[in-house]
């Protein structure tokens, strides 16, 4: 019976023309209140109606008719602002139906997909075709890449912070506008760059008429185009940064706690979701070519090397659906219809300790800028929420490191093309994680786990996570023999010089790496350096004949022998055979690891004043992408970079791109990164969990404010409430 759980919010009861509003309380009189109404309920559940309220309230009058205390009054109304959705007197029936958590959720999951559709997908997907058309270095595009998270770092907080006691829908639609317009912006440089023209085609195989390149470096105008790559960036970040703060936050609202978890693990599982739709997008576009509906025919093919796709399409196709959105955000009300009676019924849960409790009891506090050090110092005064801010960051820097670079560990490791190994290492990476932030928030929801056990949930899947990781030593696969690097040209030339007598005569270009596959068993780093002089196309792959470095061993590779040539293009077929059993055991690790995603946002969110939720999960994605996505892909690069045993050495002596790593130094290092962070992630999850200090028991949410004064309850208002609800 609802009238046993307590009183219904305060902001819902009337005021009695009859009754004067008491202005304040004393000590003595807030000790009875107390008293009497723990004595008329000493066997229901613990009172949430004994949390200060903001403005005093009341005593109802015997007379109060059933039901009464269930009607907003005008404050309350201002206050919330529980509405129809709508735009003013404007309000059709048939969105009311999405006038609800679930309606919300669907838009939200909407937004996250296209942002992550544009931001993890296309962007990253289209980066090597924006190098080769615009002529920029890799420094520069990785600066492109980096944009949108130092937009979000410096717009978090303020926005976060503003936005708290704002109205998040609408702060949601500007976040659609905006990742709309960023979406347009970057596509922008297609369009006034004019037409791609095809250069010559270079000849991979022996020539011994082969004209040798200058060393010159010239700049290029197309270059300046990076500017508004970098400006369509810092668009999106900005409309990025009310997503995952405002949104959740409202989303938190909206909802009874048991089910705050599912709600935003299945939003956050869209986010996730959102890349894996722009790497299939944006991979099928690529097979288009850039300058397709101009009226211009062409007559290459994918594998050439000139070849360049379409990748602008899907920013103009992410354009419209982020401004699609903007429509139905607008027309959320400030809170949904049954808010304030969630709130009224939820428990807090926030940490105690002498800091983390807020001094301000002022009901604007929050709305000016002047309060802004203030709500950052306690935000950062509370150990439990920076310990779990450090933990999801030392997270991050490891989820962001292998989505980064798993594709490349992949190809090395096991042999593969880049293509395939980007293919299988995005079939584990995104179901994995999507499955384990579903999974997390499930289990949480399902067993209606408070702070403290959530945070227990998150330590115990690190841990399995920390276990699982050590599959990498179970990966390490022995290079293939690579000649001039690891195999001599038929025992003659030296280790680490591409150039034999075999092919000294063929003018071969180290910036030119075509991997072939000789007739031996052997790699070669070009036809070229195979000493290869002519060729043939097939329908799945290219022949070489006439290769003067690849020496016949036919009881090797018999079925290349008889067919006739001696070399093939692509890397030679490895002889590790772990592949299916460590994508098996690390689509497992990956689950574990997003498993913990959702609960510790949960935790924040619970661990800190209701009023601070939103800058809470502002400083969290600030300093999760300062100490994390940020340094986790320099991190892991360098790292790699550090088991390269084959540059690209151009005809400058400048060193380029790697070719060719060691692959049991690899494997270890990764290793070693992995198990650092995660233990870094355990030691401070675990440490919040032995820090936290949950509330008094029964002490309750409030939502509107947190202003201390005492409401008085006659047992007479509350059997009339008991008769009108039961």
């Amino acid at each position: 019976m609802k009238g046993r759980k307590g009183i219904e919010n305060p902001a819902f009861v009337p005021s009695s023309p009859d009754t004067p509003r008491r202005s304040s309380a004393s000590p003595s009189h807030v000790e009875v209140s107390a008293l009497a109404t723990n004595t008329q309920r000493a066997d229901s559940q613990p009172q949430e109606s004994q949390e200060p309220q903001k403005s005093p309230e009341p005593l109802l009058p015997p007379a109060t008719p059933p039901g009464a205390q269930e009607r907003a009054g005008p404050e309350s109304l201002s206050e919330f602002e529980e509405g129809p959705c709508g735009w003013g007197s404007f309000q059709p029936r048939c969105l009311q139906r999405c006038n609800t958590p679930q309606g919300f959720l669907l838009h939200y999951c909407l937004l996250a997909l296209s942002q992550g559709v544009v931001v993890n997908g296309l962007v990253n997907i289209s980066i090597s075709t924006i190098e080769k058309r615009y002529e920029m270095k890799s420094s520069l595009t990785g600066l492109i890449s980096s944009s949108y998270d130092i937009s979000f770092c410096l717009l978090s907080l303020f926005v976060s912070f503003f936005g708290e006691r704002g109205h998040k829908p609408r702060w949601l639609a500007f976040a659609s506008f905006m990742i709309g317009l960023g979406a347009l912006v970057f596509s922008l440089p297609k369009f006034f760059s004019g037409k791609y023209q095809l250069g010559s085609l270079f000849e991979d195989t022996c020539l011994t008429t082969r004209n040798r390149t200058s060393c010159t470096s010239s700049s290029s105008s197309l270059s300046s185009y990076l500017y508004v790559f970098i400006l369509g960036q810092l668009l999106l970040g900005t409309g990025g940064t009310p997503l995952y703060t405002l949104g959740t936050a409202f989303i938190d609202d909206s909802v009874p706690t048991h089910k705050s978890s599912l709600y935003i693990g299945i939003g956050y599982s869209m986010s996730i979701l959102g890349p894996a739709i722009g790497y299939v997008l944006g991979g099928q576009l690529l097979t288009l070519y850039i300058d397709v509906g101009m009226g211009e025919s062409i007559d290459i093919a994918e594998d050439d090397p000139r070849w360049l796709g379409a990748w602008w399409i899907g920013f103009l196709v992410s354009w419209l659906f982020a401004w699609s959105l903007i429509i139905p955000f607008s027309c959320f009300p400030k809170h949904l219809p049954g808010t304030a009676k969630i709130q009224d019924g939820k428990t807090s849960q926030t940490h105690q300790n002498k800091s983390s409790s807020l001094k301000h009891t002022d009901e604007n506090f929050g709305k000016s800028f002047k309060d802004f050090p203030a709500a950052l110092k306690n935000l950062m005064r509370n150990t439990v929420f920076m310990c779990l801010v450090v933990s999801t960051s030392s997270e991050a820097l490891v989820t962001t490191g292998f989505a980064t670079f798993l594709p490349k560990f992949i190809e090395n490791q096991f042999g593969l093309s880049s293509s395939f190994a980007a293919t299988l290492g995005g079939a584990v990476l995104i179901p994995g994680a999507a499955l384990g932030q579903i999974l997390g928030g499930v289990l949480v929801s399902k067993f209606k786990m408070a702070c403290k056990n959530t945070m227990k949930f998150a330590l115990l899947t690190s841990m399995v996570a920390l276990v699982l990781s050590f599959v990498f030593l179970y990966a390490n696969c022995e290079n293939e023999p690579f000649a001039g690097v690891s195999e001599s040209y038929n025992g003659t030339g030296e280790l680490g010089n591409l150039t034999a007598p075999c092919n000294a005569d063929c003018n071969c270009m180290r910036s030119y790496y075509y991997p072939l596959c000789g007739g031996n068993g052997v790699q070669y780093f070009s036809p070229c350096f195979a000493g290869c002089k002519s060729s043939v196309s097939k329908s799945k792959s290219k022949v070489y004949y006439n290769c003067s470095c690849i020496e016949r061993k036919t009881e090797i590779t018999p079925t290349a022998a008889s067919s006739g040539f001696e070399a093939k293009a692509g890397k030679c077929e490895t002889r590790c055979k772990h592949l299916p059993i460590f994508l098996g055991i690390f689509f497992v690790t990956v689950i574990f690891t997003f498993m913990a995603g959702t609960p510790i946002t949960v935790s924040i969110l619970r661990c800190v004043d209701q009023r601070q939720r939103a800058l809470a999960l502002g400083i969290q994605f600030m300093l999760l992408r300062l100490l994390g996505t940020i340094p986790g892909p320099i991190i892991f690069g360098v790292t790699i970079d550090s088991t390269c045993i084959l540059w690209d050495i151009n005809e400058c002596g400048i060193k380029g791109a790697c070719w060719m790593y060691d692959n049991i130094k690899m494997a270890h290092m990764l290793v070693a990164i992995c198990v650092t962070c995660k233990v870094i992630t355990i030691s401070f999850n675990g440490l919040a969990v032995f820090l936290y200090k949950p509330p008094p028991v029964g002490t309750n949410v409030s939502f509107q404010n947190q202003k201390a004064v005492v409401t008085a309850v006659s047992l007479e208002c509350d059997l009339n409430k008991s008769r009108s609800e039961g």
